[in-house]
């Protein structure tokens, strides 16, 4: 359900605005109307800062240990905290850098082992040349030993390392290629690499300190943040009026709260005027749903809020979405550990800002698991073809493969001809009952001849009855081909008629038909877990390890299902949510989200 909203414009006197403003926030309940879309630079670095420090808050509970409980402070300076983050933060990077370079440097170095630098000073002083050399070992003639000053310094496969030694200009043309001699002997190069980790560790058990004392501090700095550039952008959001004299700002409340708003402006001597919102206005959407459609706004948020004179479909998509899920993952045995898991999670660990993810999780798990049973699935077992004696008096109630793809199908029946309807009490929510007329007629021609057949199925209509179906046709061609726009002339409403059975009649097969994804990605989900059951059973005749294996087979092999599974579970009723179901419903949002201006809190 969207909460109703009321329109407040505020008329305030220059000198008193600020005070005024101070107020409002106080109040904590009116959705300011935002005209700029450009922002001040001084409010977009305010923007930027709160980011970077949110980042840094996130950054810190990485490093969160429970064994850490330092006692946080309740006063301090949360920016100083921040920059000297930051400054850590620099300093990883550039360590991290040398690490980087120092890496490369050893790799090269080490195959040259340790040397002292000045021996090679006082040999090059002495006139002495010092050369370093790599040569495949193939190409290597021990005979150089003799014949030449050489120091064979490593030889690892395939390559030899060694240093000539010449005096003076001597000329000595061997094939091995001449490389760079080490800057540094490996045991400085080691040293240093063994001080730069020594200090990021250093700075790893600071961040974790911080972590455990500092980030209420920073959450409080974030919310402060948070409040300024609120009131910078309900200021840069004021228009002005009489040569910079008024103050006008408009704004939204929820008509359940407005008491507050209309009993601060009258004990503040603040005139405002109240008014019904405008159906074209951008009205900020606040929902409010019971305990089970809550579960499911998250989902509905991920396309669109809907629009202030729309209705809100999430309660109605509520119990589609959870069949649809059960039918898609279609395990048995998969819901009661998803449901099991869950649970324990949600009693034991998990956060209360947590929690009702878990509860949404359970109530998914809840419909896999009626669906799996109704199949006839658990774990990859198909109790349909199982020889267990317990389950033979109740095999024929399973559903085999054509049952459920007719059950998918019938699914999808029941949800395309409920979004109709309610796309009909939208249109009558929005625009009125005349303008519906057309879909009227539609449902009518629908629902009457489902009802008509099945009157006819059961007995209760004689075979071959036409006065209920003309009944049908006739209401329904007269709303459908000379009803639907009683603004334009009956010609132009039978051309619109005909171009409206055309786009219906195709609308509805093509959509009838994206449901039979639930029977597919059910069938697949159930496929994959047989394979998993008989590759673990060849798996179990292995010698001395197959129950092993069989087990951690199993294990890894129907956690993998469950996984990818559950994903498509998920995905694909979201779209036959978000496309099929809010094309026929009639569903356009682009709501924008309540936010009132309000003192922000830290958590």
């Amino acid at each position: 359900m969207i909460v109703p909203m009321t329109k407040f414009i505020f008329l305030v006197y220059h000198e008193d605005y600020e005070p005024f403003l101070k107020g409002l926030r106080s109040v904590g309940v009116v959705d300011i109307v935002k005209r700029k879309k450009e922002l001040d630079e001084n409010t977009a670095e305010r923007l930027a800062l709160q980011k970077q420090i949110a980042e840094t808050i996130k950054l810190l509970k990485k490093y969160k240990k429970p064994e850490l409980t330092e006692e946080a402070p309740q006063n301090g300076d949360g920016m100083k905290i921040y920059e000297h983050i930051n400054d850590l933060q620099a300093e990883v990077e550039s360590l991290n850098q040398q690490l980087a370079t120092l890496k490369k440097e050893i790799e090269y170095t080490e195959p040259w082992g340790d040397f002292d630098p000045q021996i090679i000073e006082k040999l090059q002083k002495a006139g002495l040349a010092i050369s370093f050399h790599t040569i495949p070992s193939r190409k290597f003639d021990p005979q150089w030993l003799s014949k030449y000053y050489i120091g064979v310094v490593n030889e690892l496969p395939g390559v030899i390392y060694f240093i000539l030694v010449k005096e003076g200009q001597e000329e000595i043309d061997l094939p091995a290629e001449e490389v760079k001699a080490p800057a540094h002997p490996l045991s400085e190069l080691l040293k240093k690499q063994e001080a730069i980790q020594t200090r990021l560790s250093q700075i790893e058990e600071e961040f974790a300190h911080l972590a455990a004392s500092s980030i209420p501090l920073l959450q409080k700095t974030l919310h402060q943040i948070a409040s300024e550039v609120d009131y910078h952008l309900v200021v840069s959001n004021t228009l002005s009026e009489a040569e910079g004299k008024l103050k006008v700002l408009e704004g939204f409340a929820p008509t359940e709260v407005k008491e507050a708003v209309e009993k601060y402006c009258e004990e503040n001597g603040i005139f405002y005027i109240e008014s019904e919102p405008d159906p074209n206005e951008k009205v900020p959407i606040l929902l409010r749903n019971n305990s089970f459609a809550r579960l499911f706004e998250p989902i509905g948020h991920l396309y669109s809020l809907p629009k202030y004179a729309e209705l809100d479909l999430t309660p109605f998509f509520a119990p589609f979405f959870m069949m649809f899920f059960g039918f898609c993952l279609g395990d048995a045995g998969y819901g009661l550990f998803i449901f099991i898991a869950a649970t324990l999670f949600k009693k034991f660990k998990a956060k209360p800002s947590f929690k009702p993810y878990l509860t949404l999780a359970q109530y998914l798990s809840l419909a896999t698991f009626i669906f799996g049973a109704i199949s006839g699935t658990f774990f990859g077992i198909n109790l349909i073809e199982a020889e267990i004696p317990i389950l033979e008096n109740i095999k024929s109630y399973f559903f085999d493969s054509n049952k459920m793809l007719i059950l998918s199908l019938l699914l999808g029946a029941i949800q395309i001809i409920f979004g109709m309807c309610i796309k009909v009490a939208n249109i009558i929510h929005q625009v009125g009952f005349r303008n519906a007329l057309s879909l009227v007629g539609w449902l009518i021609l629908i629902i009457g001849l489902l009802i008509r057949q099945g009157l006819l199925s059961a007995g209760v209509l004689p075979k071959g009855e036409t006065i209920l179906l003309y009944s049908i046709l006739g209401i329904a061609c007269l709303l459908i081909f000379f009803l639907n726009d009683l603004k334009t002339n009956v010609f132009i409403r039978i051309g619109k008629g005909l171009w409206d059975v055309y786009g219906m009649v195709t609308g509805i097969f093509g959509d009838l038909l994206s449901y039979i994804r639930l029977f597919a990605l059910g069938i697949s989900s159930s496929i994959l877990g047989i394979v998993i059951n008989s590759v673990a059973m060849s798996i179990l005749g292995i010698p001395y390890i197959g129950p092993l294996l069989f087990v951690v087979f199993l294990i890894v092999g129907h956690l993998g299902n469950i996984a990818i599974s559950s994903l498509g579970a998920f995905v694909h009723p979201m779209r036959l949510t978000f496309v099929e179901f809010y094309k026929n419903a009639g569903f356009s949002g682009g709501g924008k989200q309540y936010k009132p201006f309000a003192e922000k809190h830290g958590a």
